[in-house]
């Protein structure tokens, strides 16, 4: 039987399958919680890349090369949820701050916030 990176990992000990992340959000939605501006547990966010990549764009003047910050905007599916992330271009090129984040089941709201943060 085939499984998922990320889906089904059995561990050297002998525990179970851990959760996806789509799968996580569903369960603290289940329990009340906001998830809106929820942080993701470090093993979760690591262990699991998106389904798919929405939208990215990044302002980035001074090249390629550039290893510097820049302000940037992205949404990426997991399952049904849109987790957005970014730095808002008001924070300026070369600078740190200004992050900020948004995990919704509204791939247009996604999209509209990442946009507003980087127009």
């Amino acid at each position: 039987m085939s499984m998922s990176k990320g889906r089904m990992k059995e561990a050297a000990d002998g525990e179970g399958a851990e959760v996806t992340i789509s799968e996580w959000l569903d369960e603290r939605e289940a329990d009340g919680s906001d998830v809106s501006q929820i942080a993701l547990p470090a093993d979760l966010s690591f262990d699991e890349g998106p389904e798919e990549t929405i939208f990215f764009e990044e302002i980035k003047p001074c090249g390629f090369l550039c290893r510097e910050n820049h302000p940037f905007s992205t949404v990426e599916r997991f399952g049904h949820w849109y987790i957005c992330r970014g730095q808002d271009k008001k924070a300026g090129i070369h600078s740190s701050g200004m992050e900020w984040k948004l995990i919704t089941k509204d791939k247009d709201l996604a999209i509209s916030t990442a946009r507003s943060h980087i127009e």
